[in-house]
């Protein structure tokens, strides 16, 4: 993984370490970034309104560790999605993307990753997904004022399961230069229905970014787990999939999605998923 970027998720790291921790943890794990986190919680929605003293204070630790913030994990709008039937969820989630995209021009981050759903914790309809998308075209507008991608992930639920759907919603948008495409490759696998080189490749001219993570797949009795399942357990080609992104041409980064904020053996897991990463990495280059 020497010729591309490979970051981790911030919630992989310990949630108790300070910022001047996590950097110093990722740099020393030999990571090249952290992906920043802005979930559903208070405690994180409440980073979007950091002071211009904090936002300046990650800004300069970020430099000094040499471990950069490139990213963010716009998982918010779950809570507040922007195609809730109720409109003060709605004005909320919108209000949500406002902060987010000022933060993330406030500390250099060039892609938002947002992810692919209409509603959450509401029932779908035809009226959630006309909304979902009324309101992403209301913040492409001010991303281009900010100059900061949005780049929706191919996710865990079936609004969002492949890319050939994203390139349908974005047909349905309009064109944007700050509409892309983070496909989590995990996710791609998980759905039986998906080709997972054939899906990749038909993304390849809108990925800024990509998710490595395994998963189990989603069967007619099993609704498929999409987090926590160790590398090599589940079913991800990882050295296909390296080897299709290689032959497409992709040059981007790579972030390696895992949850161990309360993990005793942090250190340990981060080095094992790294070292897997790349074993499969080299299995793909092999001529």
């Amino acid at each position: 993984m020497k010729k591309q970027p490979l970051g981790i998720y911030e919630k992989a790291l310990p949630k108790s370490f300070s910022w001047e921790e996590k950097f110093k943890l990722a740099r020393q794990s030999h990571f090249d970034f952290i992906e920043l986190s802005i979930d559903e919680s208070d405690e994180r929605l409440a980073r979007l309104d950091w002071t211009a003293s904090e936002r300046a204070t990650l800004r300069a630790l970020s430099l000094a560790s040499g471990i950069r913030i490139p990213s963010m994990c716009l998982s918010g709008h779950r809570r507040y999605p922007l195609g809730s039937l109720d409109p003060a969820i709605r004005e909320t989630g919108l209000l949500l993307m406002q902060k987010a995209i000022d933060l993330a021009s406030d500390l250099g981050i060039r892609v938002i990753q947002l992810a692919g759903y209409d509603v959450y914790y509401e029932s779908k309809s035809l009226l959630t997904r006309a909304w979902f998308i009324e309101n992403l075209q209301r913040s492409l507008e001010w991303a281009a004022a900010k100059q900061v991608i949005l780049a929706i992930e191919i996710m865990d639920d079936p609004f969002m399961s492949s890319v050939t759907k994203y390139l349908h919603l974005k047909a349905e948008i309009g064109a944007s230069p700050w509409l892309k495409l983070y496909p989590d490759i995990g996710n791609l696998s998980a759905w039986p229905e998906n080709d997972l080189g054939f899906e990749l490749a038909e993304g390849i001219s809108d990925t800024v970014a990509i998710h490595l993570k395994d998963t189990l797949p989603v069967t007619t009795d099993f609704p498929g787990k999409f987090k926590e399942v160790p590398f090599g357990s589940g079913c991800v080609d990882f050295a296909g999939a390296f080897k299709t992104l290689q032959q497409l041409g992709y040059a981007g980064p790579y972030l390696i999605e895992m949850w161990g904020e309360q993990s005793p053996n942090c250190e340990a897991e981060l080095a094992a998923a790294k070292n897997f990463i790349e074993t499969k990495w080299k299995e793909a280059e092999i001529k």
